[in-house]
């Protein structure tokens, strides 16, 4: 044996490549696979409960919206121009004086509930507020329990 093998004995052996053997992706792939399914059989059992949210959230965003329109024209939206007043200037009385550029909300048209029927607006509102949208659940009519229970603004 030489003198270099011998004071240097790891300069002789082959060099492993650094990074993941197949084994261990597999592993980690397989961990991930394992985590998505947990997270989608959790969330394939509550659609019901994510459509709620997502609603409560749209009233959310109506409601803060049709605040900033009569904040910026001293007056809301009549019954007659809708919701589409936040998406789209009024062209009938009365017109909106500073109606914001792009509108009120961030989109360019207006977003159905998620069981696809539109929000409903009422001014004044139905419990003698200025203003109330509602969203009539999975059935789409007034009243009900459950998931076709109505959603309002008035509850935020």
């Amino acid at each position: 044996m030489d003198l270099f093998a011998q004071l240097f004995p790891a300069a002789r052996r082959p060099r492993r490549c650094n990074g993941f053997s197949l084994v261990e992706l597999l592993v980690a792939v397989s961990i991930m696979l394992i985590l998505a399914g947990a997270v989608a059989v959790n969330l394939l059992h509550e659609p019901a409960k994510a459509r709620r949210a997502r609603a409560t959230s749209d009233l959310a965003t109506f409601k803060t919206a049709l605040r900033l329109y009569l904040d910026d024209n001293d007056h809301l939206p009549t019954q007659r121009q809708g919701l589409q007043a936040l998406v789209e200037r009024p062209a009938f009385p009365p017109v909106p004086s500073n109606w914001r550029p792009g509108g009120y909300l961030d989109r360019s048209s207006l977003p159905l509930d998620p069981w696809r029927n539109p929000y409903i607006y009422f001014c004044p509102g139905r419990n003698r507020e200025p203003f109330e949208v509602v969203c009539y659940g999975a059935d789409g009519q007034p009243g009900g329990e459950g998931n076709n229970a109505d959603l309002s603004s008035s509850d935020l």
